[in-house]
């Protein structure tokens, strides 16, 4: 009988993962129980997926605030640092600032505006219009944005991140100078010692500080990019991706995944027979129309994923050989022409017109999407996600 279902997501329930445990075999045996329990069975080319949580936790990837102020210690002394273009997040970011602010004596604090990088607003851009602003040439000191727009709170979180940040730093003893620019040059105007802390951008924040004059740069990911007393690191992306998991401590990006998800994949290849594609995975990629955020505040979507899952999709668009190459046909003989032309297509349609509409991105970032929307980040226990048909079009 003819296959009637396409791709398929499944979360898959996991234990409580501690550190120590050994993640790969936690994540094959939960997938054959939930195949088992659930009467489906694994196919090649399934793609397993694993939260970038559950593996940092495994491997016990934390560290303190403390230690995050010893790093910043050791590389700024008791120079004034500029913090430049903080996202604005109590999860992801309001203990690594603590542990900043703990490790220095002055910070000049510089924020995005009228969004921080990811799309967490501070203010409306009708309301910039409204007040004459210019958000790529004008600085704003804390006392101009109080007066222009007052005290504004997060939609979502109902903070006001720059009284919140700026208390936070405060109560350890640190002293603090709030400003609003978007020229990541303007910092130099307070000090020569700059600590970059956007995601995406960041390489390009360095290379116009340093060709600006700056002393000293340095990024979120070259802070815990080793050990630091006893700590856990990420020697890729530092705290990038951390998140917090107590008042004093934060989650660290997964460290060394490569053999984690070949060994997942070797794991099932042994108990099945079958040739599964594997990947750790963290953010997705995508953005919310609404709320604006878009969701990506890990450095990548997937740190670690097996061969198979290397590059983007090559596919056609149905539509446009329906209404264009195959528009005298109709029924069995359309279904016919268009399954002959997908199955003789080119391995690169790059260019192509009959591509054209189809999502140019890396197959890791579109199924890490998936993934993340599946397992969601609330409490649904579901951090390792199962993704059957992905591979499959419309002649399988």
């Amino acid at each position: 009988m003819e296959r009637l279902i396409g791709t398929v997501s499944r979360g898959v329930r996991a234990p409580i993962i501690r550190q120590g445990d050994d993640i790969a075999e936690i994540v094959i045996s939960s997938v054959l129980d939930a195949a088992k329990c659930e009467n489906f069975e694994l196919r090649d080319r399934d793609v397993i997926a694993a939260t970038e949580a559950i593996v940092a936790r495994a491997q016990g990837n934390y560290a303190t605030v403390d230690q995050i102020a010893a790093d910043i210690n050791n590389k700024f002394g008791h120079e004034t640092i500029g913090i430049v273009f903080p996202i604005l997040s109590r999860n992801r970011f309001s203990i690594c600032l603590k542990g900043i602010a703990r490790g220095a004596k002055k910070i000049t604090l510089m924020v995005s505006y009228p969004s921080d990088e990811v799309g967490n607003h501070l203010i409306d851009l009708d309301a910039l219009d409204e007040k004459g602003i210019n958000p790529w040439t004008d600085i704003l000191t804390e006392a101009k944005y109080r007066e222009l727009f007052g005290y504004r709170k997060h939609t979502f979180t109902g903070v006001d991140y720059i009284e919140y940040y700026k208390e936070l730093i405060q109560k350890e003893d640190c002293e603090v100078e709030v400003i609003l620019a978007n020229d990541c040059r303007t910092i130099l105007n307070y000090t020569k010692h700059v600590l970059c802390c956007d995601i995406h951008s960041r390489f390009r924040t360095k290379r116009l500080l340093k060709a600006a004059g700056a002393e000293s740069v340095y990024g979120l990911d070259d802070i815990l990019s080793a050990p630091v007393n006893g700590s856990g690191y990420n020697e890729n992306y530092g705290l990038l991706g951390s998140n917090k998991a107590t008042e004093d401590t934060v989650k660290l990006f997964p460290r060394n995944c490569e053999p984690i998800v070949k060994k997942i994949q070797d794991g099932i290849l042994e108990r099945t027979g079958k040739h599964v594609e594997v990947m750790v995975y963290g953010d997705g990629a995508f953005k919310d129309p609404m709320g604006k955020i878009w969701e990506l505040a890990d450095p990548v979507v997937s740190p670690a994923y097996t061969e198979g899952l290397e590059g983007q999709p090559n596919e056609v668009k149905l539509k446009y050989l329906a209404d264009n190459d195959f528009a005298d046909l109709s029924g069995a003989e359309l279904k016919a022409a268009i399954s002959n032309y997908i199955q003789s297509k080119e391995s690169n349609l790059v260019g192509s017109m009959v591509s054209q509409g189809t999502t140019p991105r890396r197959l890791t970032d579109l199924i890490g999407s998936l993934c993340d929307l599946t397992s969601g980040s609330g409490d649904k226990g579901t951090p390792i996600v199962l993704v059957q048909g992905y591979f499959d079009n419309y002649t399988k």
